[in-house]
């Protein structure tokens, strides 16, 4: 009886966490569903279907584990398998070091929402950098302007500048119609990347940060946290930072 108390509270609280969830969802979404609504309802003529407002109610097939419930279904992509999992973040110096400099742990697949809050993360630190590279999956107006209003210069990609690797043999796909850019910001950064001087400080990123999550998980071996809770997690990650700090900076006083 005693196990099925403790079982049933455990469902309760889920239940409850995923309805709190999904109502913060439907409030971070309701700016730009009113924003699409604005703009549907000033059309004249044929209009289309009208935007769906957001549901502040769980779907049916919500899942949330029982064991470590700040943890969320992700994958890493559309060929790999669904895992109870957490996003680490990382920025790495790309003047040459390549040691990290500060962590995140988010409860997300998605990179975007931590960006700027990663970066600033800094100021009470080491202080906040002039310049930060990122790939298309930072991409986010709000955090560039939040970047750019501490004088920060973000580089972020605008979507992959190729399609295909270099190394890929297989029969190329049939030609899609590129995605058509266009918000402001979208646009002003595409062009800045598109110069010589910046193109060329945004190639620092790959082979700055790439090298840095591989060594982490392939010659330290760690691939998987521990602990569980959002909180513990965050601790695990810092202190696998700076184990790597540690052996960074052998190797580089060594050299």
């Amino acid at each position: 009886l005693a196990r099925r108390e403790t079982l049933k509270a455990k469902l309760d609280e889920a239940c409850a966490r995923l309805e709190a969830d999904a109502k913060a969802q439907a409030e971070a979404a309701r700016p730009a569903y009113e924003k699409k609504k604005a703009v549907y309802d000033a059309k004249t003529g044929r209009r289309g279907r009208a935007p769906k407002p957001p549901d502040d109610e769980p779907p049916p097939d919500r899942q949330i584990s029982l064991t470590d419930p700040d943890s969320r279904l992700m994958r890493r992509s559309d060929a790999h398998e669904f895992r109870q999992a957490y996003n680490a973040q990382a920025v790495v110096c790309a003047e040459g070091s390549q040691l990290i400099v500060t962590t995140g742990v988010v409860a997300t697949s998605a990179d975007a929402p931590s960006f700027a809050d990663t970066v600033l993360s800094m100021e009470d630190t080491i202080g906040l950098p002039e310049k930060v590279l990122a790939d298309t999956g930072y991409a986010s107006g709000q955090a560039v302007r939040k970047l750019q209003e501490k004088g920060i210069d973000p580089l972020v990609a605008i979507g992959r500048p190729c399609a295909r690797r270099p190394y890929d043999f297989r029969p190329h796909p049939e030609a899609k119609e590129p995605r058509r850019i266009t918000e402001p910001w979208r646009l002003a950064m595409k062009k800045k990347l598109e110069t010589t001087k910046a193109g060329d400080v945004y190639r620092l990123r790959k082979q700055t940060v790439e090298p840095v999550f591989g060594i982490i998980k392939s010659i330290m071996g760690f691939r998987r946290f521990s602990l569980r809770g959002l909180p513990k997690v965050t601790t695990e990650w810092t202190l696998v930072a700076l184990a790597y700090n540690c052996k960074r900076m052998a190797r580089l006083q060594a050299a």
